[in-house]
């Protein structure tokens, strides 16, 4: 008996571009379930700040990767490479395809591509770590600056734990921490087929300004609130929770929160979209434009056993 193909239809692009309201059009086309590769509505404390589907959309299709993790966890790109190629061997056993939805760069292209294991140094990484604690940020953006610029552009210059992982990295081999992300992709048992999706950038701007209002409207400070204690955690040193953390703490008002909320997501998304117009095989359309989406899905799909 000839063996079907397995289908991985990825939705990629910039917050707030539509890529959700896809995802559900196309699960239910194909009454495939979604997987989602957005590296913060993996965590069930954060709602309101990571834009999660509605309990409305949840309802029309199946998700993964959805509330499945919490903050407190030390979840990386390498565990969600081994957990996600499990769900997707389950999802396979009766649909041959599957939606992969997100905008979170570093951890599709670990299901897809897969990680190559990287060298590590327990002193080294404590090294760069007491020197986090003791002058902060600047020298650890000041040595990805300088050693490997290439990261330092698409890194998250907020997060020290993943600073620090790359420096490591770097000290140990002597290589760049991108050099290990250029080898052969691992063997999967699906076809990928990437679509992303753009929009005017001043349109786009505006739909993140309105999405940043309804945050608000719906209690993101309060949420915000709730998730001091653990606002060094990793998972909250992003867009919505930092800035109201600096609120909290009398370093800003509120009205410099706001405007600081959307002009970091205005860079998140220029961020994201940088990334992925970086993979030759995405087939980019515009948002409003799913005729060409569908007539492009069709063809890709149309030897499907």
């Amino acid at each position: 008996m000839t063996k079907k193909t397995k289908y991985l239809i990825i939705i990629v692009g910039p917050t707030a571009v539509g890529k959700t309201a896809l995802s559900i059009e196309l699960a239910q086309k194909y009454n495939a379930s979604i997987l989602s590769f957005d590296s913060r509505q993996f965590y069930k404390e954060m709602c309101i700040g990571t834009a999660k589907p509605n309990a409305n959309e949840l309802a029309q299709a199946k998700h993964y990767f959805i509330d499945s993790h919490s903050i407190n966890e030390n979840y990386t790109s390498g565990k969600f490479e081994i957990e996600a190629l499990k769900t997707l061997n389950q999802i396979y056993k009766t649909n041959d395809i599957c939606i992969a939805v997100g905008g979170s760069g570093l951890y599709i292209n670990a299901l897809v591509y897969g990680i190559d294991k990287m060298p590590s140094d327990l002193n080294i990484r404590q090294k760069f770590i007491n020197l986090h604690l003791k002058e902060g940020l600047k020298p650890l953006q000041d040595y990805l600056d300088k050693h490997n610029p290439e990261v330092f552009e698409f890194i998250d210059r907020n997060n020290h734990a993943r600073m620090i992982r790359a420096i490591e990295v770097i000290e140990v081999s002597g290589k760049k921490f991108t050099s290990f992300r250029k080898n052969k992709a691992k063997p999967r048992n699906f076809i990928p087929i990437w679509i992303g999706l753009e929009m005017d950038r001043e349109l786009l701007y505006n739909r993140i300004s309105l999405r940043v209002d309804l945050m608000l409207e719906t209690g993101l400070e309060n949420e915000a609130k709730s998730l001091i204690k653990y606002k060094h955690h990793s998972a909250l040193k992003t867009v919505g929770y930092s800035e109201f953390f600096s609120y909290f703490d009398n370093k800003i008002d509120f009205e410099e929160c706001v405007r600081l909320i959307k002009r970091n997501s205005r860079r998140y998304a220029k961020k994201q979209f940088t990334w992925f117009k970086k993979n030759e095989h995405i087939k980019w359309f515009d948002t409003n434009n799913k005729a060409d989406i569908y007539n492009y899905l069709n063809k890709a799909l149309e030897n499907i056993n």
